[in-house]
This record gives structure tokens, C-alpha cells and sequence, in this order.
């Protein structure tokens, strides 16, 4: 499978709502660190985490890769993304993000999915409270503080 053919498979297969076609394009021992919900590991969990979590409170996905660039052991791809929201402040809204994916690849697999993505703009258009946000924003700047790479950023 070429690295269009992948990514392809990996929108079509949350459009569709298949889990486990999703999780077929990991390792046994993949996993998927998402933005919002946090670390899935294996098959099972990542299938889970598409069939259930992503579809709990969206609809109706759109998932887009652009430019990819891949050296066969780290893949990045633009990426841009929407679903319209069920939850009823949103109103039926649909929220978008852009983002870069961030792939380690085993073997022609995922074996690791990363994300850095541009989430505030969707909040606004899901009407979610200023609090709310600033909630969100506040548990992404911990992760963000918590990571190893950022050790020396912290130092005064």
C-alpha cells in the first residue's frame, strides 16, 4: 500500500465509521494519541475509539490528508478535519480543525499516530462557553508542559 493509498484508506475508514479497518492500518501494538481523548493501544481500543468515542457526540465526518512527506520510518501530512456536533449547545454546527498528523511507521504500518492541531477555532463554532474552552486550552498546555522534549523550555 503507497503512503496516499494509507492515508486514503485511514479518512475513508473514519468517514465510514469502520473501526477496525481504521485499526488495520496499525501495528498490533499501535497506537493513537489523540488530541482530545488521549492514548488508544491496539487494535481493539483504536476500532473503540472510532466506532464509539469519535461517533458519541459527532456525525457526518470529513477527514482530508494533504502533502505528505514520508522517509518509510516517520510519515507528516496536513491534515483538515470536521464533523457536525450532536451535542446541544452546538446545535448541529459543524466544528473544523486543521492539523499535521504525525506518524511512526513499522513495517508499513502506523505505529504510532501524533497530532498537533488547531482545535480552538471549531470551539467557537460549537458555541462551547469561553470557560469552557479555556478549560480545554489549559489541559492541552499541561500536556504539552508534561512532554519530555519541552524539559528545557520550562527552565526559568
Amino acid at each position: 500500500m503507497t503512503i496516499d493509498e494509507m492515508l486514503r484508506a485511514f479518512c475513508d475508514a473514519v468517514e465510514r465509521r469502520d473501526g477496525k479497518a481504521f485499526a488495520r492500518l496499525f501495528t498490533e501494538d499501535g497506537v493513537y494519541h489523540d488530541v482530545f481523548y488521549g492514548a488508544f493501544k491496539g487494535h481493539a481500543r483504536i476500532a473503540e475509539m472510532i466506532d464509539d468515542w469519535f461517533y458519541r457526540t459527532a456525525t457526518d465526518f470529513r477527514w482530508d490528508m494533504h502533502e505528505p512527506v514520508s522517509d518509510a520510518r516517520t510519515l507528516y501530512a496536513r491534515y483538515t478535519f470536521s464533523y457536525r456536533s450532536t451535542l446541544p449547545e452546538a446545535k448541529g454546527a459543524r466544528g473544523m480543525f486543521e492539523g499535521v498528523a504525525i506518524m511512526r511507521l513499522r513495517d508499513g504500518k502506523i505505529a504510532e499516530y501524533h497530532e498537533v492541531a488547531n482545535t480552538a477555532p471549531a470551539f467557537v463554532d460549537l458555541n462551547f462557553a469561553p470557560e469552557r474552552i479555556a478549560r480545554i486550552m489549559a489541559r492541552q498546555g499541561a500536556a504539552l508542559k508534561a512532554r519530555p522534549e519541552m524539559a528545557r523550555h520550562l527552565v526559568e
